[in-house]
């Protein structure tokens, strides 16, 4: 098979806008349900009530039903009597008001003289604790228009305006056919170079979510004849055909030609990144869209594209998402040749929002689990600097925004943990933290983008932690340290320490594969504070470059046998099930503005680090003194 070349690099509005041309007219379809079990649909037609609700004049109230001019002159004073069956009829909540009566008075303002007779000691108006005819809905009123997505709130005036059955949008079959010959499901063991297929469930979550019916198939092999096989009974099983993988231009992607030769391609190369490779065709009438693999380029695809046709298939708009204003932190260039989707954290300090990009990777899943919203930077722009006031549109809502405290700095497993205690007991309130090392942290402590920041800077002269670093950076404003941990620092190894690791100097001698942390972050001072102590030249250290940005990580990467060590906490080699050597205790702490201190978040925070619960969660991870955690230094 020829190896397949891209034919465009189209604009997304342009390309979008071409396809719907080649695919009008929509064929979507009409369907009669039950009213009552229409929520999330879409109705075909205008809604009109066939009767009024209420349908006749019913009580609001228990009480009697009386004629107002009967009871005027009641006062506390001069009480009226009445009589039942000649002034008054009992009623209860509901029961019909026979014409002769127009008023209700409700039972708690009766006086039970005897049997049948009550007295009263005020006027009633005329049509008091009534309900109308019609007073809710009058006969030949529109409930709902065309095009609406019902709610459950609906379906209660639909049916009662004497409507159980309505015309509405059948719901599109959505055909998804994973692809991939190193694609395997779930649960599979996995052996090297296997794959686990994912995308195809991300694909039918956000199918329902947009009201579609998804349509899984079972995992194609890079074959062109099954490949065509299936996509040619998707064809005939369904309205709208999604192809995972097989998009790009590899020796492997068969995608775009079993299209061509199926139907038509219209167009192969979007200009957006992530997600260019994508291709939009039809096959007997129907859209047939080409994804690409990589999960973020597919998300990006399914939301920009394939949600537009979903929606269009039952007579919905494309649906814009809210926007907000926000400070970026960082300086963020693309490139003139797309326009590009950038994941960003959001905060809200200080009164204003602040947003950060975090990875940008094509295949980079937890970007999206992690990001609060997207950051569109247009074709024609090679990206914002610092500071720059950009609108982002939101993944999460504003309110869970502005409820979130933002922690951003040096990395420890128990940053995870106090984020989920601190949902779990202030379950309105949420934390979102970003591993940038401790001086990441300072720096976004001085620019006014976090709230709290955790670090372990180590003062190289006289031994001491945290103080002297705030004291130097950010001593023009007060701050506060909130204690945290004492943790040891030390040399994760494989179990068993099979290389005999015991000491930085066997790492530098015995020329042993090592893993590093960022510049910047607490552990890469720590690091080199010992190496300068044991006159150790970072230059002997092979690995002494690699960087990752989290413990865990570090340890995932001695777990793997990639490298045969790393520093970090012992923790996480207890996470990892790893040896480890120790080096050193140090102190982690959170640093705060002393403005925070008195922010509720920040309250509850400080709270949750001095629970027994947390406290035992640190127990079960080991290596921390919690001795002194919560104690606040005021700076």
């Amino acid at each position: 098979m020829a190896q397949e070349v891209f034919l465009s690099n189209m604009d997304l509005k342009e390309a979008i806008d071409l396809y719907f041309n080649k695919l009008l007219p929509i064929k979507s379809e009409v369907e009669k349900v039950v009213t009552w079990d229409a929520a999330g649909r879409v109705s075909y037609l205008p809604i009109f009530a066939k009767i009024s609700s209420p349908f006749y004049n019913s009580s609001a109230m228990d009480g009697i039903a009386t004629i107002s001019t009967k009871t005027y002159g009641a006062t506390d004073r001069n009480h009226i009597k009445l009589l039942e069956g000649i002034d008054y009829l009992v009623v209860d909540t509901g029961d019909p008001i026979p014409k002769e009566y127009d008023c209700v008075i409700m039972v708690e303002d009766l006086i039970n003289v005897e049997s049948g007779k009550v007295a009263i000691y005020k006027s009633a108006t005329p049509w008091q604790h009534i309900r109308t005819i019609g007073e809710d809905i009058v006969q030949t009123q529109l409930i709902i228009p065309s095009k609406h997505l019902i709610r459950p709130v609906d379906i209660a005036s639909i049916i009662a305006g004497g409507v159980n059955e309505i015309l509405v949008y059948k719901r599109p079959v959505v055909g998804i056919i994973p692809t991939g010959t190193e694609m395997v499901e779930p649960g599979k063991e996995l052996v090297v170079g296997d794959i686990i297929e994912f995308n195809s469930r991300v694909f039918s979550a956000q199918v329902k979510q947009w009201g579609g019916i998804p349509l899984r198939f079972d995992i194609v092999i890079d074959d062109y004849s099954l490949i065509k096989d299936a996509v040619k009974s998707a064809v005939d099983k369904c309205d709208i055909i999604l192809i995972s993988a097989g998009s790009s231009a590899g020796r492997e992607d068969f995608t775009c030609k079993v299209i061509e030769e199926l139907g038509e391609v219209y167009v192969h190369g979007v200009a957006i990144k992530p997600g260019k490779p994508v291709i939009l065709g039809c096959i007997e009438g129907k859209p047939v869209i080409g994804i690409p693999g990589f999960p973020v380029s597919a998300y990006f695809v399914m939301e920009n594209i394939c949600k537009n046709i979903v929606r269009t298939y039952q007579g919905l708009n494309n649906e814009e998402g809210k926007t907000i204003e926000a400070t970026l932190t960082r300086r963020t260039m693309s490139t003139l040749k797309y326009l590009e989707f950038v994941r960003v954290k959001i905060g809200f300090v200080s009164g204003k929002y602040i947003a950060t990009p975090i990875g940008r990777g094509a295949g980079t899943t937890m970007s999206l689990v992690r990001a609060d919203g997207v950051l569109e930077i247009p074709q024609n722009i090679e990206g914002y600097e610092v500071g720059t006031k950009v609108n982002v549109k939101l993944l999460r809502s504003q309110e869970e925004i502005e409820n979130t405290l933002v922690c951003i700095g040096s990395h420890d497993p128990i940053v995870d943990i106090v984020s989920n205690l601190f949902h779990i007991k202030n379950n309105n309130y949420f934390l979102s933290s970003a591993h940038v090392g401790s001086m990441g942290g300072i720096m976004a402590l001085k620019g006014s983008e976090t709230h709290i920041a955790p670090i372990h800077l180590l003062d190289m002269e006289d031994g001491s932690y945290n103080i002297s670093y705030l004291k130097k950076y950010l001593g023009y404003k007060p701050m506060a340290l909130i204690k945290g941990v004492k943790r040891i620092q030390g040399i994760i190894v494989p179990k068993g320490n099979p290389m005999d690791i015991k000491s930085l100097r066997d790492i530098a001698i015995k020329g042993r594969k090592f893993v590093n942390r960022q510049r910047g972050s607490g552990t890469r001072l720590f690091l080199d504070y010992n190496l300068k102590k044991f006159d150790i030249n970072p230059k002997d250290i092979y690995g002494y470059e690699r960087e990752e940005f989290t413990h865990i990580s570090v340890a995932a990467v001695v777990a793997s046998g990639d490298v045969d060590c790393g520093l970090g906490v012992y923790s996480a080699a207890k996470l990892m099930d790893l040896d480890f050597i120790p080096l050193g205790n140090e102190e982690y702490d959170f640093a705060v503005p002393a403005e925070f201190l008195n922010m509720d978040m920040v309250r509850k925070f400080v709270k949750v680090i001095r629970c027994d619960e947390f406290k035992r969660e640190l127990d079960n991870l080991g290596g921390y003194d919690y001795s002194e955690i919560g104690e606040i230094i005021e700076i």
